[in-house]
């Protein structure tokens, strides 16, 4: 009877430490996100708080894009960040790579509304783009982004101008050519941002460029890559 009775403590013990496993796994993942986080990082962060109605009106569409919208997009957590990002370094003109559904874009068009800047994103898929238009006029942010519809290997030929932060979070293997393409008419001071970098998805060739080239100082966090542009 004593050994059952241990056996079946033990067992309680090994399902318990399998919960709490999976329960700091899906804290870690968020919703659509990955499991790059550091527990401790998720158990400190709160949510976003809206500073007025409008920011308030953005986070209601943020969050019905990521509960009623099938496209994957950037988690809230790394949306944050590339507001905060784009808001810190006055960016007055932001280029993304990906666009999806408009998460991502949605979050850097917060901190732009602040710093009187725009975000040009690049969308190749033709439902997405859609859905994404359709987003950023909900969250009040369409004069503030303009979204380009096609291959972006192609369409960035035609950007010019300075360019102050730069988001990747299209095709990886294509992530060295629009480093190749964009990093003449980042200023310095600018930042890069590449989504998806961990050892499954990294695309070697953009590492050995965002990690060797003097004039980039880089740091990977949390499955992004930041780089700042030196000079």
């Amino acid at each position: 009877m004593t050994v059952v009775k241990y056996g079946v403590g033990v067992a309680l013990l090994v399902v318990s430490f399998i919960s709490l496993g999976a329960s700091r796994v899906m804290a870690q993942r968020g919703a659509g996100g990955s499991g790059d986080r550091i527990p401790g990082d998720v158990q400190l962060e709160k949510g976003p708080v809206a500073l007025d109605d409008f920011e308030r009106n953005a986070l209601t569409v943020l969050d019905d894009i990521g509960r009623n919208q099938r496209f994957r997009n950037v988690p809230q957590h790394d949306g944050r960040l590339l507001r905060i990002m784009a808001q810190s370094i006055n960016a007055q003109h932001v280029v993304e790579l990906g666009t999806s559904t408009g998460i991502s874009g949605i979050w850097i068009g917060l901190g732009l509304r602040q710093t009187g800047g725009k975000l040009t994103t690049y969308e190749i898929d033709a439902d997405r783009a859609r859905t994404a238009r359709e987003n950023f006029q909900r969250a009040g942010l369409s004069d503030v982004i303009t979204l380009v519809e096609g291959d972006a290997h192609v369409e960035l030929k035609k950007l010019s101008g300075t360019v102050d932060m730069i988001f990747l979070d299209a095709d990886k293997e294509g992530y060295i050519d629009y480093l190749n393409t964009l990093m003449p008419m980042l200023r310095p001071g600018g930042l890069i941002l590449a989504h998806n970098i961990n050892p499954r998805m990294a695309h070697p060739p953009f590492m050995e460029a965002i990690t060797t080239n003097p004039k980039l100082e880089t740091v990977v966090r949390g499955g992004m890559s930041i780089s700042l542009k030196k000079q």
